[in-house]
């Protein structure tokens, strides 16, 4: 999405009273650094160094920390994890855009940032959220140990459509997941949905979502297909072409006008991420202004991140029934930033605040240049925050 935040549109945002909200308990604090665990590297910033449109359009943020983390396997052609961490009266939150992404887009993951950090968090009754695991590209034997390594998830979301793969070998790899599922937790219980990140066009999703169809077949078929191709009119295209159910991922979070999407009818589920959107509030009037099923799913953050996503979806599950969400994606982190990494117990994660383990801040140094970056890109964020604060 390319919309701009106006001054108007940050005021109803911030002082919205449509979300109940509660004080956050504070997570525990270990008493010494167990260096055989793998952390971030982590290094904080200067506030006093930092310009005062920064700290202008960052109020209430008291400190700020750069992060550089691995991950397990190349995920979105990326093989490294880096961001800001947030923290303020509320506790801590994550900025992490790609490096693709320009600063009037990035700019909407630091608000989402500053408001968990400063902004009092919707109140929630759940205190843990149904999520799904996610198989990256690998051979069926690694998607297969993926699933049996999940925590008991009954539901994986697969990618699929990689450049460096060809449709045979997604169809194996979603054929092993769900025999996988199905020994696991069971066939009634077991759910394969599919991720393509708009890779197709319409006559090779129709013609590929049936092949994968097929190959998940022991679950009944798939779930849905995630954002088969790259625009709405595809999707709906697709969608009244064939059977399998369409999500809706890039359509609404990068869209210029997110709505789009259910108005040509061409989603039955929408794909929300949190950071992306620019905060738990636009992410929850987005929600329910859709009328669809909603999932919210991670942006491959740190657990930092990943727990403000949690709380969104906890808080979205009383507006309608659960469904596995996408925020399960700490198993794909080799490091992580805090001392307690989110972790998936009977197809759950818990709805907990997390915070940096500040033992480690400091440890380890940053990849050269990656503190220089995020400075930079930080005063270009910043200057589009600066329009609506």
């Amino acid at each position: 999405m390319d919309y701009e935040f106006s001054a108007r549109e940050d005021s109803s945002f911030v002082q919205t009273n449509a979300l109940k909200r509660e004080t956050v308990a504070q997570p525990m604090k270990p008493q010494s650094l167990p260096f055989s665990r793998s952390y971030a590297a982590m290094r904080e910033v200067d506030m006093s160094s930092c310009s005062p449109h920064i700290r202008r359009s960052l109020r209430g943020v008291d400190r700020i920390v750069v992060y550089s983390l691995p991950l397990v396997t190349r995920f979105r052609g990326v093989t490294i994890r880096e961001g800001l961490l947030l923290h303020g009266e509320y506790g801590w939150g994550e900025a992490a855009p790609f490096v693709e992404y320009g600063p009037q887009e990035s700019s909407r993951w630091l608000f989402s940032a500053w408001q968990a950090a400063c902004v009092a968090p919707p109140q929630v009754h759940a205190d843990r959220v149904l999520v799904n695991v996610t198989i990256p590209v690998s051979s069926p034997e690694e998607a297969v140990q993926r699933v049996e390594k999940s925590g008991g998830c009954a539901t994986a979301k697969v990618k699929v459509a990689d450049p460096r793969t060809r449709l045979h070998d997604d169809c194996e790899r979603v054929e092993a997941v769900a025999d996988a599922l199905v020994r696991t937790v069971g066939q009634e219980c077991a759910r394969v949905r599919v991720d393509v990140n708009g890779v197709w066009d319409k006559d090779e999703a129709i013609r590929a979502l049936a092949e994968l169809d097929r190959a998940a077949s022991s679950v009944g078929g798939l779930e849905y297909a995630e954002q088969p191709c790259a625009t709405v009119e595809e999707l709906a295209y697709v969608r009244k072409a064939q059977h399998v159910p369409i999500a809706a991922d890039e359509s609404i979070r990068r869209a210029d006008d997110p709505m789009k999407v259910i108005r040509k009818q061409a989603a039955d589920v929408a794909v929300v991420k949190v950071a992306p959107l620019g905060g738990y509030e636009r992410t929850v009037d987005l929600a329910e202004r859709t009328g669809v099923r909603v999932v919210v799913s991670s942006a491959l953050e740190s657990s930092v991140g990943l727990a403000t996503g949690i709380r969104t979806a906890a808080y979205l599950m009383d507006q309608q029934e659960p469904v596995a969400c996408g925020l399960a994606t700490s198993q794909l982190l080799a490091a992580d930033v805090t001392y307690q990494p989110l972790q998936v117990a009977e197809g759950f994660l818990p709805v907990t605040p997390i915070e940096p383990y500040e033992e480690a801040i400091g440890k380890k140094l940053l990849p050269d240049g990656t503190y220089d970056r995020w400075v930079s890109r930080l005063g270009d964020m910043c200057a589009y925050m600066e329009a609506f604060s």
